[in-house]
């Protein structure tokens, strides 16, 4: 039981990256306050964990949100050990030359303020705590362009920097913080902000699941569990040499073009050593 007798803040709680760390973390012993804008699906997750699981509604694009949230967690537990700020959609997707400021600023304030709140009104409530992490989902859209929509992109470096930086910041007090780079994870984030029934949803979810398999070198799709996996480890003693860093969990997404992996694909330079085969045929001839 890794995080027997600890105290864990986890943001988007009520679906996919957030409910399978949620229930990783309760499973080895932490007592968790799942925190969702899901009212429905976050007070499910707390009935079924036989007093495990609190639930706290938060809207995290709403800072006093965030400080309620965690002073309330603190009041209730004693204090915080472990915090994954990995609340967040994919935002406004209209590219730079068309994208408007009202939907820049929206995306920032969900996927980046939001996690600078998060280490701003915890931190408080974890200095000094033994074993003390906070973990933040960044993504593999931080470390190239063509993942994402452009602003999702741009807060998801700014989420990884800020990683870094926070890391200095509260090195002094004992407090490790690190980012996670999730790959193609099958979760309903593609989907959230798609302005249609629920039912073409689940479709079009079921679509991304089946291109997900086939879309990096580890021929599955990844799943929530990949990366409850990773914030466990970077929650528990066994990183506790890692701060101010980031593990890539992608199933190898970002190897390369898929040429590199795929033996089915054609390569950068085939095209040009087929005009050097023929060109040697025609010289033989």
């Amino acid at each position: 039981m890794r995080f027997a007798g600890k105290i864990a803040v986890v943001t988007g709680a009520a679906s996919g990256i957030g409910k399978a760390t949620v229930l990783k973390l309760a499973s080895e012993g932490a007592h968790v306050f799942a925190a969702d804008i899901d009212e429905a699906g976050g007070r499910a997750l707390a009935e079924q964990s036989n007093g495990k699981i609190d639930f706290i509604r938060c809207d995290v694009t709403k800072p006093s949100d965030i400080e309620a949230l965690m002073n309330e967690a603190a009041a209730k537990a004693g204090g915080i050990d472990i915090v994954f700020n990995n609340a967040a959609a994919g935002g406004d997707r209209a590219p730079i030359d068309e994208i408007t400021p009202e939907g820049w600023d929206r995306t920032m304030d969900l996927v980046l303020k939001s996690v600078a709140m998060g280490i701003r009104y915890a931190s408080p409530h974890m200095k000094g705590r033994k074993g003390a992490s906070i973990i933040n989902t960044a993504s593999v859209a931080a470390l190239g362009a063509g993942y994402s929509p452009t602003a999702y992109a741009v807060a998801k470096v700014g989420v990884l920097h800020l990683s870094k930086v926070a890391a200095t910041d509260l090195a002094r007090y004992g407090i490790r913080v690190n980012a996670i780079c999730p790959g193609f994870i099958n979760t309903n984030i593609f989907t959230a902000s798609l302005e249609v029934p629920d039912a073409m949803k689940d479709q079009a979810n079921a679509v991304i699941a089946g291109m997900s398999a086939q879309a990096q070198p580890v021929a599955r799709g990844g799943q929530p569990d990949d990366i409850a996996n990773a914030v466990a480890f970077l929650a528990s003693d066994e990183s506790s040499f890692m701060t101010g860093t980031h593990l890539l969990v992608d199933g190898g997404l970002t190897i390369g073009q898929r040429h590199a992996w795929d033996p089915e694909s054609p390569g950068m330079f085939d095209a040009l050593v087929a005009m050097e085969e023929a060109a040697k045929a025609g010289a033989a001839a």
